[in-house]
C-alpha cells in the first residue's frame, strides 16, 4: 500500500473517532438545555407570557444541539477532504 492510501485510511479512522466522541458529548448538552428551558428558568413552554427576547433566547438554546451536530459532521468531513487535497 502506498503512503497516500495509508494517510487516507488514517484520516477516515480519525474522522470516525471524532464523530463518535462528538456524538457522545451531545448528551452532556441535552441535560443542561432541559434545565435551562424548564418553567423555573426561561419557561420556554409558556409562549403567551414570555417576552420576545426570551423567545429568541429559547430559540437559540434549542439550536445548540443541531448546530453542534453539524459542526461535528463538518469537522469529520474536513479531516477526510484535507487528506484528498494533500
Amino acid at each position: 500500500m502506498n503512503k497516500r492510501g495509508q494517510l487516507l485510511g488514517a484520516a477516515i479512522v480519525t474522522a470516525i473517532m471524532l464523530f463518535i466522541v462528538g456524538s457522545m458529548v451531545i448528551d452532556f448538552f441535552k441535560d443542561d438545555i432541559t434545565i435551562i428551558r424548564n418553567s423555573d428558568n426561561l419557561d420556554c413552554a409558556n409562549s403567551a407570557v414570555i417576552s420576545d427576547g426570551t423567545k429568541l433566547t429559547c430559540l437559540g438554546i434549542g439550536l445548540i444541539v443541531p448546530y453542534f451536530f453539524l459542526a461535528i459532521i463538518s469537522l469529520t468531513g474536513g479531516v477526510i477532504v484535507a487528506n484528498f487535497i494533500k
